[in-house]
């Protein structure tokens, strides 16, 4: 393998890294922003009742922290079988 194709190969990875954490930064940032302003803009859908002690807002709420962790573990399951392996097969 050239030089070149080495360089043109690691740039390929770093971008496969990029593009996989804007993704889920995006969507990390849609749901926590869309809660937000859902809270700020939308009070009374945000109080509706859907159980006794149990608003919407705290179901999306609780959906926002659980979205942030599914995010961040597809990223790590990401990095652990793609990016991870990659960059090993290219240090040999």
């Amino acid at each position: 393998m050239t030089q070149k194709s080495k360089a043109e190969e690691l740039e390929a990875l770093a971008a496969a890294r990029w593009r996989v954490a804007a993704v889920l930064t995006a969507g990390t940032l849609v749901s926590y922003f869309g809660f937000i302003l859902l809270v700020a803009f939308n009070k009374p859908l945000m109080g509706k009742q859907i159980a006794p002690g149990l608003s919407l807002g705290i179901l999306l709420g609780a959906l926002v922290i659980a979205a942030a962790w599914v995010l961040t573990g597809i990223y790590v399951w990401w990095a652990n079988n793609h990016y991870d392996k990659a960059l090993h097969q290219f240090r040999r």
